[in-house]
Order: structure tokens, then sequence, then C-alpha cells
């Protein structure tokens, strides 16, 4: 049994408070905690093909798609709402001290406009409303911990928490046809417009992780920037509630920064990018890895159905550098630093595959797993989504 690290630096926000009151950089980052890992390492079944690093032709259906009743399987959604959902709407994540977060509501909410509960939806909406809700704007404090009162202690926001739940809200609206979701969607992503986003910036339109601690004044190397941020099936939708910002345009300059943001030998970005005028690095202070957060950086753009080769190329070469084995990476040297086995992990990679090359998604990554945590069992059903929108031929045998 190997122990593997939660992702502690998986929400920016917390480091984004102890920015603004550490003298060192290294002081503010959160420990580490262990997680027992009781399943094998899912292998992603892929071959390199001869000129597989050779850039070619991508055509993707970047035409939004309603995402209200996508999930073609909504016992699996059952089983998750059974295993990290309480009565009341709240979404824990079992490797991180049982808290919840932003982000974790927001994905459960989309989860249950997928599978048409609105029973469920409306439970996680209330939760977050009456907990996350706490600070003087429209935006969410990304965190809340059964272990200290009051529950939030941070009162930063994260802005894909604040995303997602906007876009669920959005959807909500769609399908259930009730004008109170979109009204409360779109105060959500008003303020993300407002407060979030650089729209003047020499690389565009830039997503910030948070209203505070990460902006070119709070930071010698600001902006820093998170790409995971960047929920690319998000913003499309978020233009029926919002159509005053250009939300396609953070779009493509979320992909253009993807392309030029990549470290070291494997070519790959690093959690926390800093864009300060013209010199793209890694962030100070932070890790060069690629690793928990932004893993979930292909998993967005083909659940969006946007991006050229040239944006996949990197992760369709972390796929298949160990055959699918799914690792953490240090940029600098190439060097694998965890391996990444819950099989969640190893779904993206395999949504990577199926996207650039058609490849069928294995049997064994057709359904989640009981024994996977909070996060790679949100992964896993997340990217069975994306695929069943947009990949069905990828579930033929």
């Amino acid at each position: 049994m190997k122990a593997l690290k939660a992702a502690p630096l998986r929400h920016a926000t917390k480091i984004a408070a102890a920015l603004l009151v550490c003298t060192s950089l290294a002081q503010s980052q959160t420990a580490a905690q262990s997680v027992a890992q009781t399943t094998a390492p899912t292998a992603v079944q892929a071959s390199v093909p001869a000129g597989a690093e050779t850039r070619r032709m991508l055509t993707l259906d970047a035409r939004p798609i309603p995402l209200g009743g996508a999930l073609k399987t909504p016992q699996y959604w059952q089983a998750y709402k059974a295993r990290f959902v309480t009565n009341t709407g709240r979404v824990i994540d079992t490797a991180n001290d049982l808290i919840s977060h932003s982000e974790g509501q927001g994905y459960a909410m989309l989860l249950a406009v997928a599978a048409n509960d609105r029973p469920a939806f409306d439970r996680i909406w209330g939760w977050t409303r009456a907990n996350l809700m706490v600070r003087d704007d429209e935006l969410m404090a990304w965190r809340w911990s059964p272990n200290t009162r009051p529950g939030v202690s941070d009162m930063n926001n994260a802005s894909d928490g604040d995303i997602l739940v906007a876009w669920a809200l959005t959807e909500a609206g769609e399908l259930w046809a009730d004008v109170a979701y979109k009204v409360a969607a779109r105060r959500i992503a008003v303020e993300v417009g407002r407060k979030l986003i650089l729209f003047k910036t020499k690389q565009g339109a830039l997503l910030l992780p948070a209203v505070t601690g990460f902006a070119a004044g709070e930071r010698p190397d600001g902006p820093v920037l998170n790409l995971s941020y960047y929920v690319f099936p998000a913003f499309a939708r978020l233009s029926l509630v919002a159509p005053e910002f250009d939300w396609n345009g953070l779009t493509q300059s979320g992909l253009d920064l993807i392309k030029v943001a990549r470290f070291g030998p494997v070519n790959l970005p690093t959690e926390w990018v800093s864009v300060r005028e013209d010199n793209i690095r890694p962030a100070d202070g932070f890790p060069a890895q690629f690793s928990y957060n932004s893993i979930r950086i292909p998993l967005y753009m083909a659940w969006a159905g946007v991006g050229e080769w040239d944006n996949y190329a990197p992760f369709y070469a972390w796929v298949n550098r160990k055959r699918g084995v799914i690792s953490a990476v240090e940029v600098n040297s190439g060097r694998d630093t965890e391996q990444l086995s819950e099989a969640g992990y190893s779904s993206i990679g395999a949504l990577v595959m199926c996207t650039l090359d058609q490849t069928a998604i294995p049997a064994s990554l057709r359904a989640p797993r009981d024994a996977d945590n909070y996060y790679p069992a949100t992964l896993h059903l997340m990217t069975l989504l994306a695929v069943q929108m947009r990949y069905g031929s990828c579930l033929r045998n």
C-alpha cells in the first residue's frame, strides 16, 4: 500500500491569503496530507505512433452543448452523491480533512444538473449559498472546515469555484426553466468579469485565481495564474447570463497561454505561472510541478471541444511517456515526482487519447471506482460526462 500526498496546492486562495501576511512565500504553502491508496495504478492503453510529436491537424466541434440531462449514466451520480454529498448538501473532500470548498460544491451542482437531479441540486446550492456566500460581494469564500468555528476562516475566493457554480446555475436555469437560477448565475458571472478578469493585457484576457494575492501589484512576479482555472466549457455558456463580457476572448487567451507556458524537457505547464510582461515562467515560491491542478487543463479543453494539436501535444506526450501511467512531474528536470494511481487521474489520460486518436476508453475506466477519494472520483465522473457529451465513439467497443 503506497501513501500518496493529497493536493495541498489545488486551491489557490489559501496560498493567496498567506502571501499577504507571511514574509516568506515558502512559509505560506500548505503542508501535504498523506492519503493511503489501496488500488493499483491504472494504465491508459496507449502507444506512441510514428511521428506522434509532429504537428498534425486536429478538428474538434466546439459548439456549446447544454449540460442538463447529459449524463447517460445517472447511477454513477447516485453513487457519487451517496459517498461525498451530505443530506444538507455539503460536498466532502475525503482526502483533505473532510473540508468543503467552492470548487467541490460547483462540481457537484454540475453533476446534479447533468443527472437531472433537482432536489440534490437545490440542497447543494442551498448549503453553498448559506455557508460560502459570506463575502461582501457575489463571490464565494473558497474553503469551509468542519473543524473550526466559524467554518470560513479565509474570506478570499477561488475563481474556478465561482465559475463552476455560475455555470451550474446557468445550466439549471436552462434545464428547469427557472429564472431565479439564472439571476444568481448572472450575479456571480458579472462579479467574475469585473473583479477577476483582466481584459486589457499584452497576453489578452487573463483570469486571476482570486481577488486577493495574485495581481501585479501584490507580487513581484504578478500576475500569477493557474491555467487549470480556465474552465473552458463554462465560458461559452456563461455568455447566456453575462453577454457583456468577452468569454470567447478569455477562451482564446487561455489557449494561447497553454501554448507558451511550457517548461523544461517535458514542455508541460506548472501549477502556477507568472505572466509578468513578456516573461512567462514558473511562479516564484511554488514547486515547479505539473500536478494535481494542471492535469485538469486537457480535461477542460477536450470537454469544450477547443484547441489545436499544439495545445494538446504536451499532454499527449505526457500520457504516452510511460505507457499511460499517470504521474506528477517536476518540469525543470522532467523527473516524475509522484505516481497518481487512482483511476480518476488515468481517466484524463484516456480522454486525451480519445480526443486526439479516437482511442476507445478502456473498459476499466468506463465506471468510477468506489475506492477513489473525492478529487479523483470527481475528475473521473467529469471525464465520463465529457466523453458522453462529445466523444461517444470512444465508448464503443
